[in-house]
């Protein structure tokens, strides 16, 4: 329906970027990694107040934003909106749901699942908000936090995110980046340095999320390998690791999306399963099931509470700077990865289906990890295995110091060190992906040779991030980038929502109008009854096609441009449409399209599939097949049905301007 203007369209066919956002974007992550090198020591010091600032000013926008956007992501589930499909009407899903679920997961949560799974419970025991330390109220506390900190309200960004793009791109046609969101609220202008700039950001904030995620990651494979072959744990251990693993990720990037992404997400899902499944039946079982429940109930009863608190009275801001809004800020950074992510998987699915498949499955999983290695570790903490002590000198190797408890645990380390790694690539791999579709300007496939420079800018900003401020310069990093890209967010859920209306303002404006429509009308019984028994084959549908669509379409579009109208026919992979521009407004599409179906038992008696097969003639519109033929029809009949459908499109563009 809309598309990139003609300048950029050049730029990025010749040069397979966009000018005006990749040189931006590359430029802004390249100052600010310099000045982190050039601040040196003091960078640390720098970053940490930068985020104890951010939190104390503007933590309620990041409170506020992401709980918004949960109840803003429920209300189009159950809304009249949630059966809106996520591309054509007739789409069906790429990818099955357990493809969809393990791309999905690997991608959005799988390092951070393993850094926190032992580290954040125990911290929390240690040092909790409300309760007194080292108590039961101590651990029922450090549970609710960290299935707060991990459940829907996270998922919701990412939810929203990728829902917008999806529904931009795949149902209106317009780039997969950013700022086709904004196009309902600004129209042309997305194509101008705004859209620029808002894709820009998007870049950014991207970027250091990954990097922060990598930085987790490979603190997290030092500990591992320092635990089970003493090798030492340090920034220049971390930095060299990032180097080879990040070229590890530059060759899953030349595989692509099927190929490599696809496959590690797969096994990531494998691995974690078998991973969380040894945790369950080895560990403290009865309390796994006795804690889910009660940690699901508290999850529940607090949510509200949780989702507002900023601990304004107390003025703990360094709690919530440390903790909850790092979290939100860390969701958000990430929202344009795993959104734009999510949205390529996701074309085919309604809005009901994605954001319940988004919001829950992930949630559902994710509880029963933390309950798993959380409550699990607690346990083991309580008899007196020391993993507290282990968590406070060094909080990567809180993971492995709780798989010590369990048997097997050389093995088992081993394995999942392993299992950082490919996390680590997997991520490494989807956010160059996804960047490299923003500056590309949405290009569903885009060149090669920029995905690689931005997988070795992950490990490069990683790395300088980890060199000189460590976790703690990760953590700045990623709640400042990810501020201005809220309002963004927040922007675009406006865009989104208009958009919606307009769809539904279709909806009835065509069902304002009597369907004059009728398959046969002004033949005889017998006619229409022969029409609807007809099983057509290719040759009949083209040759329908060429003698009477073609000429309908064009007598049609003749006489719209007698009336001073803008109307064009043209030829299609198989079928035929015509067009009838409305300027600013939501042009007229009008196309028939063969399609390809089998015939029911009754009407055939060959066994050859082939001549099973019969094709019909659908009607498509700006929204996709509407699922009806009109093989048959005279040329008279046909231009009626066109009228029928353009006088339902006036209804809409008259209810639309109310």
């Amino acid at each position: 329906m809309f598309a990139m203007n003609e300048e950029d369209q050049v730029n990025a066919s010749k040069l397979g970027i966009l000018p005006p956002v990749f040189f931006p974007a590359a430029i802004a992550i390249s100052l600010i990694v310099i000045g982190t090198i050039v601040a040196g020591d003091s960078a640390a010091t720098l970053f940490s107040s930068l985020q104890l600032w951010i939190s104390e000013t503007a933590g309620w926008v990041y409170m506020l934003a992401v709980t918004g956007f949960l109840v803003f992501c429920l209300y189009l589930a159950f809304s009249q909106h949630g059966e809106t499909r996520l591309g054509p009407n007739h789409a069906k899903p790429d990818y099955s749901f357990l493809s969809w679920f393990a791309m999905l997961f690997s991608a959005g949560i799988g390092i951070g699942l393993l850094f926190f799974g032992v580290a954040e419970p125990i911290t929390h025991y240690l040092a909790p908000p409300d309760a007194d330390p080292r108590t039961i109220e101590a651990a029922k506390e450090a549970m609710q936090l960290t299935f707060f900190h991990w459940g829907i309200n996270g998922w919701a960004i990412y939810a929203i995110v990728g829902l917008i793009l999806a529904y931009f791109s795949y149902r209106h046609k317009l780039p997969l980046t950013i700022r086709s969101a904004l196009y309902p609220i600004m129209g042309d202008r997305i194509h101008g340095p705004i859209g620029h700039g808002v894709d820009v950001l998007a870049v950014v904030g991207t970027l250091f999320g990954v990097a922060t995620s990598l930085g987790f990651g490979v603190s997290q494979v030092n500990a591992g390998l320092n635990h089970l072959f003493d090798v030492p744990v340090g920034t220049d251990v971390q930095a060299t690791l990032i180097v080879v693993i990040t070229a590890c990720a530059t060759v899953s990037v030349v595989s692509g999306l099927d190929a490599g992404i696809k496959r590690l997400s797969e096994l990531n899902m494998i691995l974690a399963f078998l991973l969380l499944l040894f945790v369950i039946i080895l560990g403290p079982t009865l309390l796994f099931f006795n804690s889910f429940v009660q940690n699901l109930g508290l999850y529940i009863g607090t949510i509200v509470e949780r989702s507002f608190r900023l601990n304004a009275y107390s003025g703990d801001h360094a709690w919530m700077s440390s903790w909850t809004l790092f979290y939100w800020g860390w969701w958000i950074s990430w929202s344009p990865f795993v959104g734009i992510f999510i949205a390529r998987i996701s074309r085919g699915r309604t809005i009901r289906e994605f954001v319940i498949g988004v919001l829950l499955v992930p949630s559902i999983f994710t509880f029963i990890w933390m309950t798993a290695f959380g409550n699990g570790a607690l346990s083991f903490e309580a008899a007196g295995a020391g993993i507290a002590d282990v968590i406070a000198n060094n909080l990567p190797l809180g993971l492995f110091a709780f798989l010590e408890q369990l048997p097997f645990s050389s093995v088992v380390s081993f394995v999942t060190v392993i299992l950082i790694i490919t996390f680590f690539v997997t991520s490494s791999d989807s956010g160059s992906l996804v960047i490299d579709t923003i500056t590309s300007g949405g290009h569903m496939d885009p060149p090669l040779w920029p995905r690689v420079f931005w997988a070795v800018a992950e490990g490069v900003v990683a790395a300088v991030l980890m060199l000189t401020g460590g976790l703690a310069a990760l953590q700045a990093a990623t709640i400042t980038t990810a501020l201005p890209f809220t309002f963004v967010i927040i922007i675009a859920c406006f865009g989104l929502m208009k958009g919606l209306r307009m769809e539904a303002a279709k909806a009835k404006g065509a069902s304002a109008v009597p369907d004059v429509q009728i398959v046969g009308k002004g033949a005889s019984w017998k006619q229409r009854l022969n029409a609807l028994l007809s099983y057509p084959g290719k040759a009949e549908v083209e040759a329908f096609l060429d003698d009477v669509v073609r000429p309908a379409l064009q007598k049609v579009a003749a006489e719209m441009q007698v009336s001073d109208h803008d109307a064009k026919v043209e030829i299609l992979h198989g079928g035929t449409e015509i067009k009838i521009l409305h300027g600013d407004e939501i042009d007229f599409r009008y196309a028939i399209e063969p399609r390809r179906l089998m015939q029911p038992d009754f009407a055939y008696i060959s066994r050859d599939d082939e001549a099973k097969r019969f094709y019909r003639a659908e009607v498509h519109l700006l929204e996709g097949s509407q699922d009806y033929c009109v093989y048959g029809l005279t040329e008279e009949q046909l231009i009626h049905d066109i009228l029928s459908q353009y006088d339902k499109h006036i209804n809409f563009l008259n209810i639309a301007r109310v």
